[in-house]
């Protein structure tokens, strides 16, 4: 494989601070330690990959550290990202029986941060992992580096396959490396998993490539070279780019993708806040909350959420909307952005805001606020070039890859698909349990089995 781009100082991510420091060994034993490790277990049912948790952090708590990295790890590749994005909250420590009583949930995200990293900063991988099985010269194209296409090179390798990975820029990890909040994980800390992962060998990165339907130039590879080259495609696509409101002055200086600007603050030492003083968010979910705390704590005076429905309807989590607001995140409620204001210079200068009735614009009660900045999520488009000239693949009516969900094989017995091209916009656990699936019918297939 080629070595992992090195992103240049002067981010603006790296102004943050981690929102959930990582435990020292004192403070792990005794979060442990408070573990009942239940017989039914409900936070092992509510995670995804299903890890088996109780017994995690009972390895924890008795002195095997390495065990229970071990433990995370057979079941999730990617659990070190995990334990820091996941949403703990609305999962495994969502369900853990202390809610019910009035009591603080164990940390469990905290926890599984503590096993994996303190292990896999101390010995490689292949050392925690199952043994690698012997090579089969069976090769698999890897379209897309997001975390369900990390996820599933890493257990290909494993199963003794070589896995090729063809990402179209310049920084592998998808979202996990260039959408993730950086107060919760910043784009140095997702390449680091990936190099773990990377480690065990086998993986190639073609990185700064195109896949193309037609005839491919330079940097471009040809979709039908895919199924001809090699034994089996996986499609870990993840979504396309920002949606746009299309209302008057939008195109612009000042307006960004919500998406789009994370990226810029992660990756990109040339992005800035400076002179902002008041910035909008355009949407109510996770994505919106993120963009809107980040602006916030990178000391913007005013930030406010713009919600065309009301606080209830919102598709982001509660606890990210109280985190939110705490940092002074402020939202607005039933109104919709009509019409962008700029200067003579084009500089944006604010926005007009209509008064909503079941999330739709209604005549009278507009009034303009004044923003240098808005970041709109209000959702992704799909990325479906790849996808409809592959024989066999098909898109549902959302423009998601539909795939048979016991296996995540495509209509195209030789493509199967998993990420967020296939959910819509889940969680990195989620597209983990994905590649597993698609993961464990691929060496079936290769095996001759099926």
């Amino acid at each position: 494989m080629h070595p992992l781009p090195v992103l240049p100082s002067g981010r603006l991510e790296q102004r943050f601070s981690e929102s959930k420091p990582p435990y020292t060994a004192a403070e792990a034993v005794t979060e442990a330690n408070r573990c009942i490790y239940c017989v039914d277990a409900p936070c092992i049912k509510a995670c995804p990959t299903g890890i088996d948790i109780p017994n995690f952090i009972h390895k924890i708590g008795t002195g095997n550290t390495t065990g229970a990295a071990r433990t995370i790890l057979k079941e999730n590749i990617l659990g070190a990202s995990c334990a820091r994005v996941c949403p703990v909250e609305v999962l495994c420590a969502g369900a853990c029986v202390y809610n019910a009583w009035g009591r603080e949930p164990i940390a469990i995200g905290r926890l599984q941060r503590f096993a994996t990293e303190t292990t896999l900063n101390e010995r490689p991988l292949s050392s925690v992992v199952a043994a690698k099985k012997p090579p089969t010269g069976k090769r698999v194209a890897i379209v897309g580096a997001g975390p369900a296409s990390i996820a599933a090179a890493g257990l290909l390798v494993l199963e003794g396959h070589q896995a090729v990975l063809f990402e179209k820029k310049a920084v592998p990890g998808g979202l996990n490396t260039l959408g993730i909040a950086p107060y919760k994980q910043s784009a140095l800390q997702a390449l680091k998993e990936i190099e773990w992962v990377f480690s065990l060998g086998d993986i190639e990165l073609k990185s700064g490539v195109e896949i193309v339907a037609g005839a491919a130039g330079a940097g471009q590879v040809a979709v039908a070279s895919l199924l001809t080259d090699y034994d089996a495609v996986f499609l870990g696509l993840g979504l396309g780019p920002d949606s746009a409101l299309g209302a008057d002055g939008e195109a612009g200086a000042g307006v960004y993708g919500a998406v789009e600007l994370i990226e810029r603050i992660k990756a990109d030492p040339g992005a800035s806040v400076a002179g902002v003083k008041r910035a909008l968010v355009i949407g109510g979910g996770n994505t919106a909350l993120d963009i809107a705390h980040e602006l916030k704590l990178l000391g913007i005076d005013d930030v406010a959420m713009v919600y065309r429905r009301g606080q209830k309807d919102m598709s982001g989590y509660e606890h990210e909307l109280a985190h939110a607001r705490e940092s002074g995140v402020r939202l607005v409620e039933h109104r919709a952005v009509t019409t962008f204001h700029r200067d003579a210079a084009g500089a944006l200068t604010g926005v007009t805001l209509a008064r909503t009735e079941n999330g739709k614009p209604v005549s009278g009660g507009e009034e303009q606020l004044a923003c240098e900045l808005v970041a709109l999520a209000i959702g992704q488009a799909t990325a479906t070039e790849v996808v409809t000239a592959l024989p066999g693949v098909q898109l549902d009516k959302k423009g998601r890859v539909v795939v048979d969900p016991a296996t995540h094989r495509t209509g195209n017995d030789k493509v199967w698909s998993g990420g967020d091209c296939v959910n819509g916009g889940k969680e990195v656990v989620n597209a983990v349990q994905e590649a597993k699936i698609a993961v464990r019918d691929i060496c079936a297939r290769l095996a001759g089995s099926k």
